[in-house]
């Protein structure tokens, strides 16, 4: 295969993410012209884990970039349930901050879905509670998981016709894998959702026409599965620069396909500022 034919595969999670955060940005501009308050976002990150304080870093530098204020907390890895619980409680009532971000994984010790549920479900800009998932599940407005609602994103700027498909879905994880069928189911797509302890996945995988792959895995998804035609949605990120699939193997038989790094990710980090953005306008009581 030659390199304009391949190319010509790849989905630009980089370009598609770069209109996102553009748009972002002139709400936010138009916002805070229109309330006299500048929206803001603030994330909290428990302990020192580096990959997560990566993560934070860029979330707080493409807000900052979108010209929203950015409110970096930073707790101690000894932080109990009950103190991570009742700070995220504060954040929820303060006025300037429109949006929450807990970072996860959080550490072990912690009751993760007890410190999610404390944010307020208008705060929940990253789509992780309960009240959350069960609006999106029901088609009712909210702000949804953002790796799925990215995902969501992409297969729309690439005109993917949902409509009638089969899309197979590789993950179950309650912030990816379960908003993402419920999404697409959403979109009238006729969705399997798989797992690794899935039985004879190779076989189900290759009937698909839309591939999720979401289950943490390097290189679990093999080219061999993919039917031809098929649009390849990679959301792993692995040690390495490494997706769940074998892009190289799969990139032959695909139509469609995210390359790791470039494609999911920068999707996930531009739906946040995004939905930042809206949560302020509906707060601060303002029509984009």
């Amino acid at each position: 295969m030659n390199t304009t034919t391949e190319q010509s595969k790849l989905i630009d999670g980089k370009a598609v993410s770069q209109r996102i955060l553009d748009e972002a940005a002139e709400k936010v501009r138009k916002i805070t012209t229109a309330s006299g308050t500048t929206p803001g976002l603030a994330t909290v990150l428990v302990g020192e884990d580096p990959a997560s304080a990566t993560y934070v870093k860029m979330k707080v530098r493409r807000c900052e970039n979108a010209g929203m204020k950015s409110f970096r907390h930073e707790l101690a890895a000894e932080t109990t349930t009950d103190e991570l619980v009742s700070f995220i409680t504060q954040l929820g009532n303060d006025p300037t901050v429109h949006g929450i971000l807990l970072q996860h994984p959080v550490p072990s010790h912690i009751d993760e879905r007890a410190a999610f549920e404390a944010i307020p479900i208008e705060k929940d800009v990253d789509g992780v509670t309960a009240g959350t998932l069960g609006r999106v599940a029901l088609e009712m407005p909210a702000y949804g998981s953002c790796t799925p609602a990215g995902i969501m994103t992409l297969l729309d700027a690439y005109e993917v016709d949902l409509v009638g498909a089969h899309a197979v879905v590789i993950g179950r994880s309650p912030i990816l894998g379960k908003p993402m069928s419920a999404m697409l189911l959403n979109r009238h797509a006729t969705v399997t959702t798989c797992h690794s302890r899935t039985r004879n996945l190779g076989d189900v995988v290759k009937l698909a026409d839309v591939v999720v792959a979401a289950v943490g895995r390097p290189k679990f998804v093999q080219g061999n599965w993919i039917k031809p035609g098929a649009v390849v949605i990679d959301a792993g990120y692995n040690e390495g620069n490494v997706g769940d699939v074998d892009f190289d193997a799969a990139l032959s038989h695909a139509h469609l396909i995210t390359p790791v790094p470039g494609g999911v990710g920068p999707m996930t980090l531009a739906t946040l500022i995004d939905q930042t953005a809206n949560a302020a306008a509906q707060q601060l009581g303002v029509t984009l």
